[in-house]
């Protein structure tokens, strides 16, 4: 090895990254190592005070800093329309639309047979207290058009069928199917968003 063993920790921690394989990774180390110190401790700074300060609303299951996020601090939304998806980064590629202004409801996860996830892993209870407390008028499903998303959307729709004043919602299908929300183009999930269809149950 021609390279410091920190080089190479320092590295292995980038390249266990999603997305960073070891010629990115070596490439940040690079990079990095070639910054002046003060950026360097601001990054690490940074990094440790998202990590100690950053938590998940009460409400909904974003990321917050402080007891809510910021979609449910904003007086602006409508508290009548609730959009479920599956993780944090599909509330956030829904956001970057700027075609929806309701509330939303993150699951973190999805149920997957194979891994052994079912309905009492997600956040499916507190789903369903949440619609009846806040009088919510309409669910939109916005979990991913893949078989675990499918399976997901109608547990969901079956679990909100007993309750008659609850319009429930899918995306469209302008989604591909088998793909997931984080990478679909704006355009293509506004379509999804406002050619939304009711749930058949």
């Amino acid at each position: 090895m021609f390279l410091p063993r920190r080089f190479a920790e320092l590295s292995a921690q980038f390249a266990s990254l999603p997305g960073i394989g070891p010629k990115a990774a070596d490439r940040l180390v690079f990079y990095l190592l070639d910054q002046p110190d003060d950026q360097v401790q601001a990054l690490a700074e940074s990094l440790v005070a998202a990590k100690r300060e950053i938590a998940f609303c009460r409400r909904c299951g974003n990321f917050a800093q402080g007891d809510l996020c910021e979609v449910c601090r904003d007086t602006s939304r409508d508290v009548k329309l609730l959009c479920v998806v599956e993780e944090i980064r599909d509330l956030a590629a829904i956001e970057k639309t700027g075609a929806y202004r309701g509330l939303y409801h993150v699951l973190h996860g999805r149920i997957d047979p194979i891994s052994r996830v079912g309905p009492a892993e997600l956040q499916l209870e507190r789903l369903a207290e949440r619609i009846s407390r806040d009088q919510v008028g309409e669910v939109i499903i916005a979990t991913n058009p893949n078989f675990n998303g499918d399976i997901t959307a109608m547990y969901i729709a079956k679990l909100l069928a007993g309750l008659p004043q609850v319009r429930v919602t899918r995306i469209a299908t302008g989604i591909p199917k088998g793909s997931d929300l984080e990478f679909a183009d704006i355009f293509t999930l506004t379509q999804a968003l406002e050619k939304r269809t009711d749930v058949q149950v």
